[in-house]
């Protein structure tokens, strides 16, 4: 949720910090700004809306080399407005501020700086630090930003500039990212990778309550005691062509069409002479063997993964799991044991809710491994282990590839600490290594689904609700579907456990109600028939998503309008591929709609405030 940049060195400063706020789209944002200094002076240009029309505003302004800051906002104090949108600047307009995250006590701090006389034109937040940044402003803008934050509640990361001291940027970060790359004569500052990209590979990431003053020609860290720090340099090595759409119509289309290669680029370099290796989540085989519990913390279509994950790990490692909403662990106060296992799973490694989790496991002395994605990132740092996904830069609202590889690593550590535990045999154990290792060759094959899933989607695309129903790993995978259509499309859409429909939901299946059922588990299939016969018979559209091994199943059923069929596989690693046409279908019945595909309203990539 919102973006900021920050450049100092020899290129013109509007086109890299619009360059860089594009790079930053997907997080989602109302209104964008920039700041740079000209002259001595302190130049500000915003505007609510997209960022193209910031863009155009910019036309035809000329710029020498020189230092800028930049934003996105999304909205939390304040509707979305030309006067709420960042950056926001003290009174006399020396100093200007942009801010990521939520100021808890800026309603106490800006009483007592109107008793000081200060005037305020935002309705934000951040418009306070600003102004509290000022009041201890005497020459040292480090200073001042190291003053001001001992005041300020709640999570931030901000970048300063003052037209004071022309050559500097000051930023600092408490729970919300911040990271600066270094370029030769060149020094950026973002809060994510993609924005750096262009520029260099050569990145520090900045720890809470770390402060980073960047001048030309050197970037020093302290911390918040004003301690000079020293820091190693991360070498990021994901492929820039990721963050280009590269011929696709829209980042979502391409991230699907690249599951293929980020499965294979997730379990190729854990299988080690036929055996996977999961050495680097840091749990030698004695953890494994006794461990008592597992509790898997996610939000977002990361809990649905965990789903997948509990079902797995139950059955094969025989451990018994917990699933948390991380917005909700820390408030139900959780019985953690001390020698269990808290695993946290998130795609940029900076989700508020999951990194409170984490620390609250951490405080209540358990181990806590990461499934994450963004090396370097805040959870990916403080986890006890990371397992990372693979998955490369993913840059649409919606997860495709990062979600699949999520799941794959659950398969992985699962069939891993069964092997240890003993709980399958030889045979299970390498049938089971067989079959993940010919996943990404199904996902190939299953994206020659298209022609028929945009068939589904030019037919289905008007619909106001929609239904996806399943059992056990079916019904995971049917909360997926389920999220994936309403949050791009915005049809109202529900995933329901096909056994629960008979309690309450039936009431809601009328004619040409489109309902997806999906049906992948030998074990359970009958029954799920039984319950598409039983929506069909209130006049139900019906799309069912089954393997062509079970296509039989349905002989003499005139309940199924229409079958998409997934490549035969184990039944328990159905999810990692069946997810793929219900990305596929919420796509197309999107772009149908003409809705924005990669940027979906009140949506955002990276969720970093509570």
């Amino acid at each position: 949720m919102c973006g900021i940049v920050g450049y100092i060195g020899p290129r013109k400063i509007l086109p890299v910090l619009i360059g860089g706020l594009k790079k930053l789209e997907y997080r989602g944002y109302d209104s964008a700004g920039v700041a740079y200094l000209e002259n001595g002076k302190l130049n500000i240009l915003k505007e609510e809306g997209k960022l193209a029309a910031l863009e155009e505003k910019c036309i035809g302004i000329e710029t020498e080399n020189t230092i800028g800051i930049g934003h996105t906002r999304w909205a939390t104090h304040g509707a979305p407005s030309r006067v709420n949108s960042h950056p926001h600047t003290n009174e006399a307009g020396t100093i200007a501020l942009v801010h990521n995250g939520i100021i808890e006590n800026y309603a106490k701090i800006k009483e007592w700086l109107e008793k000081k006389g200060v005037k305020f034109v935002s309705e934000t937040d951040t418009e306070v630090a600003a102004h509290l940044i000022n009041h201890f402003y005497f020459g040292d803008l480090r200073a001042a930003v190291a003053n001001a934050i001992e005041m300020i509640e709640g999570s931030y990361a901000f970048a300063v500039v003052s037209s004071e001291e022309p050559d500097t940027i000051v930023a600092v970060r408490k729970d919300s990212p911040l990271i600066v790359g270094k370029a030769d004569g060149e020094s950026i500052l973002a809060s994510d990778i993609p924005a750096l990209l262009e520029y260099t590979r050569d990145v520090y990431f900045l720890n809470d309550n770390e402060i980073v003053e960047m001048k030309r020609g050197s970037i020093n860290f302290y911390d918040e005691y004003g301690t000079k720090l020293r820091k190693e340099i991360t070498r990021i090595d994901w492929d820039v062509s990721q963050a280009e759409k590269g011929g696709y119509e829209h980042f979502m289309i391409k991230e699907i069409y690249e599951q293929p290669r980020a499965l294979q680029d997730t379990f190729s370099p854990r299988l080690i002479d036929g055996k996977i290796d999961i050495s680097e989540m840091g749990m030698d085989e004695d953890f494994i063997r006794n461990l008592p519990k597992i509790t898997i913390v996610a939000c977002g279509s990361a809990s649905h993964v965990a789903h997948v994950g509990k079902y797995i790990i139950e059955r094969v490692a025989k451990i018994p799991v917990e699933v948390d909403i991380a917005s909700e662990f820390r408030y139900r106060k959780p019985l953690l044991l001390p020698d269990q296992l808290v695993m946290v799973i998130s795609q940029s490694g900076e989700t508020a809710d999951t990194i409170a989790a984490l620390r609250e496991a951490k405080d209540n002395g358990v181990k806590v491994a990461a499934v994450v994605n963004v090396i370097g990132s805040t959870i990916a740092r403080e986890a006890d282990a990371a397992f990372y996904t693979h998955a490369g830069m993913e840059i649409a609202v919606a997860t495709t590839k990062a979600y699949d590889t999520q799941l794959l690593s659950m398969y992985m550590l699962a069939y891993a600490m069964a092997h240890v535990r003993g709980t399958i045999t030889e045979e299970e154990y390498n049938e089971a290594v067989r079959e993940l290792t010919l996943l990404p060759e199904k996902a190939e094959n299953v994206l020659e689904l298209c022609e028929q899933i945009q068939h589904i989607a030019y037919e289905r695309f008007m619909d106001e609700d929609t239904f996806f129903i399943g059992r056990g790993l079916d019904y995971a995978l049917a909360m997926e579907a389920s999220l994936k259509l309403k949050e791009i499309s915005y049809i109202h859409a529900e995933a329901y456990a096909a056994g629960e429909l008979k309690h309450g939901t039936i009431a809601l299946i009328e004619k040409n109600t489109l309902v997806v059922a999906i049906a992948t588990q030998k074990d359970l299939i009958e029954k799920t028939i039984s319950n598409i016969k039983e929506v069909k018979a209130r006049g139900a559209h019906v799309i069912c998503l089954t393997m062509e091994k079970y296509l039989s199943e349905f002989k003499d059923q005139d309940s199924v309008d229409e079958f998409i069929l997934i490549p035969d596989m184990m039944d328990m690693m159905a999810p990692i591929i069946g997810v793929i046409p219900m990305q596929m279908l919420a796509y197309y019945i999107t772009l149908d709609k003409g809705f924005d595909v990669d940027k979906p309203r009140n949506l955002a990539k990276s969720v970093t405030v509570e």
